[in-house]
């Protein structure tokens, strides 16, 4: 047998609570983000944290777009993101293999721009993006299961809010999952059920555009020359935060080392489902709505509190995005544990002593009743959507990785890869704030249906 490479060397010390990015691991890094998985788990934390519920807004960003503009932004999304994952994993495999194995974004950061960056710009930003993907998660759960109760009980009386802690109580129980790894076969669940419920969507919206009394379709785009515009960038980050992941270093973390290729497969099984999914609920949705998509596509499903597809269809697809969306919350919980075992757990005792099992258990507790909390009093899910995906996933999944990939590799500035990363960066950058400027005067314009713990 030849003597172990570098990248297995890494992996002992990390097992064993050794030296990685230049200092000693943590108990965040060292409980939750333990690298033992394989690239087909790699795929299935990546479809969870991508192929999400959120793509079932789509169709509504095609009603802003047309279809035109829509299927080009589509596929720009689909090919800089995965363009952009693949760059923040050579950027990870590099420093892996010189020895230094960054398993957070902001250990990343810390590496390349330097400790003020982590500290202040980019670990703020993704824990901000993650904790509301959890927010908007638990939103979206307790609305699919209001839906599903009315469908059962038309006419009920129970509020939204009731249905949003119902299912933070679920998601307390599934945060306690010790580690990302742990998470492994849950994901390739929430794997299935993402086809599951895409397939369910587009032969909802076949249905009824092939029935006998079709909805009314009209494609034209609504609106002034000033709304259109502002409508526009809207739509890019409800595109944006469809696509966005926000966690690919955590993802990479989780992979025994070696970990050279094994993200490039984990994207490209992801990416199989993503273009499978995205594409046809999105040409399936306008098709079948046009400018009538509603920010959630099952909301077309539901005319005056009845459906307009089989009740089972229905049921079924509400079901399945309702238990997707546990994994996809439990996924974007990861960061948040990180966080708070780093702070609260002894690195020194095991995962599973007393001393670190009470503080895991109050404080994911504590996490989960938080966002709750923010689910409940603030049930507005689009402006949410687009409101994370301008400020947060457009930077950290569009203009970082080119720009970390350009630090650290430092290609040729005549070369053809600067410059394609360079043009990266700055428009997705002008696009993220031009689009943040949009999602805010939605909000506004919004603000005066906002009800705390709304029944919407």
């Amino acid at each position: 047998m030849g003597a172990p490479s570098r990248e297995e060397e890494e992996a002992k010390k990390m097992e064993a609570g050794g030296d990685t990015v230049g200092q000693k691991l943590d108990a965040g890094a060292l409980f939750v983000l333990q690298s033992k998985g394989s690239w087909l788990h790699c795929g299935y934390h990546l479809t969870t944290s991508i192929v999400a519920p959120p793509l079932l807004s789509l169709p509504f960003a095609f009603a802003a777009l047309g279809w035109s503009a829509g299927m080009v932004c589509l596929v720009v999304g689909a090919a800089v993101t995965f363009y952009s994952y693949n760059l923040l994993s050579r950027v990870l495999e590099h420093h892996a293999q010189q020895g230094r194995r960054q398993l957070r974004f902001r250990d990343m950061a810390a590496d390349i721009l330097g400790p003020g960056w982590a500290r202040y710009y980019i670990g703020p930003i993704q824990f901000m993006v993650c904790f509301g993907a959890v927010v908007a998660s638990t939103l979206l759960a307790g609305q699919s299961m209001k839906a599903i109760y009315l469908i059962a009980s038309p006419g009920g009386a129970i509020k939204l809010y009731v249905f949003v802690a119902i299912f933070g109580v679920f998601l307390v129980v599934l945060a306690q999952l010790p580690s990302f790894h742990s998470l492994r076969h849950v994901n390739l669940v929430s794997l299935l059920l993402c086809l599951s419920y895409s397939l369910c969507a587009v032969a909802g919206c076949v249905y009824l555009g092939t029935s006998d009394r079709p909805p009314p379709k009209d494609y034209s785009i609504v609106g002034d020359t000033h709304a259109r515009v502002y409508g526009v960038f809207n739509a890019l980050a409800v595109i944006a935060t469809t696509y966005g992941n926000g966690i690919i270093p955590e993802i990479q973390a989780t992979v025994a080392a070696p970990v050279t290729g094994k993200m490039f497969k984990g994207l490209c099984l992801c990416y199989a489902v993503v273009v499978t999914t995205f594409f046809s609920v999105a040409t399936a949705g306008y098709w079948a709505f046009g400018n009538a998509a509603q920010g959630l596509l099952l909301n077309n499903f539901m005319v005056d509190g009845k459906p307009v597809i089989p009740v089972w269809l229905l049921l079924m697809a509400e079901l399945f995005t309702l238990v997707q969306l546990s994994a996809t919350a439990t996924v974007y919980l990861q960061p948040t544990n990180e966080v708070l075992e780093g702070l609260l757990s002894d690195p020194k005792a095991g995962q599973y002593a007393a001393r670190n099992v009470v503080p895991r258990l109050v404080s994911r507790t504590l996490a989960v009743a938080f966002g709750t909390t923010i689910a409940a009093m603030i049930p507005f899910f689009g402006d949410m959507n687009a409101l994370i995906g301008a400020f947060g996933f457009m930077p950290l999944d569009f203009a970082v990785p080119a720009l970390f990939y350009n630090l650290t590799f430092k290609p040729s500035k005549k070369g053809f890869v600067f410059w394609l990363n360079t043009a990266i960066a700055v428009v997705f950058s002008a696009v993220a704030v031009v689009a943040s400027v949009a999602a805010v005067r939605q909000i506004v314009l919004d603000a005066g249906t906002y009800k705390l713990f709304a029944n919407v």
